[in-house]
């Protein structure tokens, strides 16, 4: 399972381009109200997820899945950033590592908000860079310190990109 932070709708297609495997997507269940859209969106292995509601159908589909042996990736912040930097991680993505003990490989962006920030309806030309960090092992851990890991190898995945540019 790939972990990212969240910076512009660039970022599922930033993350896969890179991997040699498919990836599996959650997307918020509003991206599926338009049909047409809705069948991109499942072509290209995403499932919908009620955002704030804790859809177990949701989670059940991404255990599922990891079970399969499928790459999955998740944004843990729940939502894109309206700033560029690293939301708070929702407890979500522990409750899913509580139950599949799955490796956990962080991924960072940087620049895809800058390319297209939420308030603009198209992306611009801006550099975009990504790291990839080695697999984390976090079964065996609670859900305060998984949350907690993946929150600061991320902070650190991004400052240590920045600072490298």
């Amino acid at each position: 399972m790939l972990v990212s932070n969240h910076q512009s709708y660039l970022d599922p297609v930033l993350v896969a381009v890179r991997l040699k495997r498919p990836l599996n997507y959650i997307a918020k269940s509003e991206l599926f109200e338009n049909p047409h859209f809705a069948r991109l969106l499942r072509w290209l292995n995403s499932f919908p997820v009620r955002q704030g509601a804790g859809d177990v159908g949701a989670i059940r589909e991404t255990i599922a899945r990891l079970q399969a042996g499928r790459a999955l990736i998740i944004f843990p912040e729940g939502s894109r950033t309206n700033n560029g930097e690293l939301l708070p991680i929702e407890r979500g993505v522990s409750l899913i590592l509580r139950r599949i003990k799955v490796p956990v490989i962080p991924v960072v962006i940087d620049g895809s908000y800058q390319a297209w920030p939420m308030n603009q309806s198209i992306f611009q030309p801006r550099k975009i860079r990504l790291s990839y960090g080695p697999a984390m092992e976090l079964s065996g851990l609670k859900e305060k310190e998984i949350v907690h890991v993946i929150e600061e190898t991320l902070r650190r995945m991004l400052e240590t990109l920045r600072v490298a540019a």
